[in-house]
């Protein structure tokens, strides 16, 4: 029955506004999970009301120009993040309308929170990062050292290298420049980050890494700062992630730990930490 619902839910039409793509069930289970979540509902209680959802990629590419794209039926390592801490920012705030929840993804998903055209999305996720803690959004947890014991000197320019991989890209190549002075702007840039290799349990990562923070894996792929994105999840073993997996083909909390299955990725280097802001600044 869940499948069959999932199948009618996907042939629904998009709702597509001057400004905002999604269906009506989009705006249901926003509107629903903003009512039902207990007073100071975690991040991690709003994640898990994703499990199970599907993995899909390229979910916010369905439209000739740039719209704001509101899925949680399709979820990627990406859109998994950012709906989860738009949810965790509204129940914040005590926002329960869709329009206020639309508003904060739009602030998250661009730059300056500001929708203008395909490079005013925020690609790369240390462009991401850096953008929202200007906004004071999120802080970029960058100690102690250790676990932050190793450095990440950026060399972005997988996009503009590959501009073939990407559909706006292709339809748009007076783009291709201007995403490449993005990157431009964050190659050199220097982050901590704790290597896989200090992801074991213990005492130290317990009070370094907190349950829900977003998890962003550092990787050594050329031209590439982030491979992947997850939640935090302490078990009595150790740390785990809580993702949208390609691998599951849907959003799971990985039975492995984080150790383990960082040690079965080669490109994988380490984590960095990222924690949403728990009050207004």
């Amino acid at each position: 029955m869940k499948r069959l619902m999932l199948f009618i839910f996907c042939l629904m039409p998009l709702i597509v506004s001057a400004q905002v793509t999604y269906q009506r069930v989009d705006s249901i289970t926003v509107t629903r999970l903003l009512h039902q979540a207990p007073p100071h509902a975690t991040t991690l209680w709003l994640a898990r009301q994703f499990h199970d959802r599907p993995y899909v990629a390229h979910t916010l590419e369905v439209n000739d120009d740039e719209r704001l794209v509101v899925n949680t039926r399709q979820l990627d390592c990406t859109t998994l993040v950012e709906t989860v801490t738009a949810l965790t920012l509204c129940v914040r705030d005590g926002k329960q309308n869709f329009s206020d929840y639309v508003a904060v993804l739009q602030q998250l998903r661009y730059r300056g929170g500001v929708i203008d055209g395909y490079p005013s999305r925020l690609h790369y996720f240390s462009d991401w990062i850096n953008d929202k803690v200007r906004m004071q959004m999120v802080t970029d947890v960058q100690g102690p050292n250790p676990p932050f014991s190793a450095v990440q000197k950026l060399n972005i320019n997988y996009m503009s290298r590959h501009p073939e991989a990407y559909k706006a890209l292709k339809a748009h190549p007076a783009f291709v420049p201007v995403i490449q002075k993005q990157e431009q702007a964050l190659t050199g840039k220097t982050y901590r980050y704790i290597p896989k290799s200090a992801l074991s349990n213990t005492e130290l990562l317990r009070q370094t890494v907190k349950n829900g923070d977003i998890i962003a894996i550092t990787c050594n792929k050329p031209g590439l700062d982030i491979a992947h994105l997850g939640f935090a999840v302490w078990q009595r073993d150790g740390l785990h992630l809580l993702n949208a997996s390609m691998l599951h083909k849907k959003v799971v909390t990985e039975s492995m730990t984080l150790y383990e299955y960082m040690q079965k990725h080669p490109s994988f280097t380490g984590i960095r930490v990222v924690r949403i802001k728990d009050k207004k600044i």
